[in-house]
């Protein structure tokens, strides 16, 4: 007889069932890599799992699963293959050979259902801890469509699950639905797997008649509880944008709560991974792509877009900034609009107040750049590194041809093209000498407007 006195601390083993075509995202990518907030929607599903300490971890997979080998390369994931796909339940016994060894709880879920919380699993395992066999999740959606039904009693024990084909009328009519989780020991999980037939409409094993074998042989089987939203299935691209807009809608929220200022919050757009410090104003219609860091008092102006980046406190970025990866900005340093920095290091107090780009480059301290300056970092071949010193000036309109170094306190006058080092203290002016032509203009303008006349005529 399995012990389940403590459940809660028992290793647990996740089978994540992502056997499915996924037909109807209608994609190359297999639908479980699709991203939400900049992430594979099995990523975020596998770091939940993480949380409520995960010990093994087996992916099924069917169509496509190429690609999931592919992305899972070098995590401490095996995965399953189904084939052919003969249900869910099916699918959930292609992991026993690789849990051969293992023995704890088995939890299988769908890795189309990313948004499952640590702390949901962890209120599954507890359902054990009162004698049960089997614990499911259960939700209450608005319209409970096709899903699966739970018949259970007031204490969650339950006497019934059926799918929805195979239910009747009375069935159809609870809304208490199966989220398709379930977890139970090793030493049951698997004799319970094997008993499944494909007696019903489908002709398919479904999983849920795991607890419906469970219960036929008089065993306890349970069900808690949680929010549509938690458990919502992704089957499509409107599903993956719903799930999309309901974790920025969490994440935004958060970010305030943690002290940060949204102007607009409908408006802005985070990654799984974006770090906000306190005291930080974003203004409206600003995009967080992934590996981004923003330490205290950081204003981040309207329509900017910002990755991979690191931003000191004080920073003051935008309107209209672009801030692609590798971009490091000092503490106070000023980023203004239509300016674009890619792998390159401001240092404190720097500035680049508008129309410049600024690629793979290290900028002084102090440092000012004027507008309409670029680093030609590029030959068509290799990118090449500029190296501009503290309190060095940049004038307006300079082109700096990469390698090259401006050293500290420089002046590069406004409209030159720098292909040579700049020493320390030096002013380097690169211009063609201008020529004049006193009254030229004038009687440019009079000879054009006789022969204009004349054509008229």
């Amino acid at each position: 007889m399995t012990d389940t006195t403590t459940a809660t601390a028992h290793p647990f083993a996740a089978i994540i069932l992502a056997a499915g075509k996924g037909t109807r995202m209608k994609s190359d990518r297999h639908k479980v890599l699709h991203p939400i907030a900049g992430r594979a929607m099995l990523d975020h599903l596998l770091d939940s799992l993480a949380q409520a300490s995960l010990a093994r971890t087996v992916v099924v997979a069917g169509d496509r699963h190429e690609q999931l080998c592919s992305a899972l390369a070098g995590r401490n994931v095996t995965v399953a293959l189904q084939e052919p796909q003969l249900g869910t339940a099916h699918a959930a016994l292609q992991a026993k050979e690789a849990l051969t060894d293992f023995s704890g709880l088995v939890l299988v879920c769908f890795g189309d259902c990313p948004m499952v919380r640590a702390d949901t699993v962890r209120r599954l395992f507890a359902a054990l801890d009162g004698g049960a066999k089997v614990a499911v999740l259960g939700f209450r959606p608005d319209d409970p469509l096709a899903y699966g039904r739970i018949i259970a009693e007031a204490d969650g024990t339950v006497s019934k699950m059926v799918e929805y084909k195979d239910a009747t009328e009375a069935e159809r009519a609870c809304n208490l639905c199966n989220s398709g989780l379930i977890v139970a020991h090793s030493d049951d999980m698997w004799p319970l797997l094997e008993a499944v037939g494909d007696d019903n409409a489908q002709g398919e094993y479904y999983l849920p008649d795991v607890a419906t074998g469970a219960i036929a042989r008089g065993e306890k089987v349970v069900v808690i509880e949680t929010d549509a939203d938690e458990v919502a299935g992704i089957n499509s691209r409107a599903e993956l944008a719903g799930a999309e807009a309901r974790w920025q809608a969490a994440r935004r929220i958060r970010a305030m709560d943690e002290g940060a200022t949204l102007i607009a919050p409908d408006t802005v757009f985070f990654s799984w991974d974006t770090v906000l410090g306190r005291d930080v104003t974003i203004e409206p219609n600003v995009f967080f792509g992934p590996g981004v860091t923003i330490a205290d008092n950081v204003l981040i102006r309207a329509n900017s877009h910002i990755e991979g980046a690191k931003l000191a406190s004080g920073v003051k970025v935008g309107p209209f900034a672009r801030l692609r990866p590798g971009t490091v900005l000092g503490e106070g340093s000023f980023v203004g609009n239509f300016v674009e920095v890619k792998n390159a290091v401001l240092g404190e107090g720097a500035k680049a107040s508008h129309l410049t780009y600024l690629g793979d480059a290290t900028i002084g301290a102090g440092a000012n750049i004027g507008a309409g300056t670029i680093t030609c970092n590029y030959d068509g071949y290799f990118k090449h590194k500029t190296v501009i010193g503290e309190r060095a000036f940049i004038g307006s309109n300079s082109a700096l041809v990469a390698p090259v170094s401006i050293g500290a306190d420089a002046i590069v006058a406004a409209g030159s093209t720098v292909s040579r080092d700049v020493a320390e203290g030096e002013l380097r002016m690169v211009r063609a000498e201008q020529l004049v032509k006193p009254g030229w203009a004038d009687r440019f303008h009079d000879a054009m407007k006789k022969k204009k006349a004349a054509e008229k005529k």
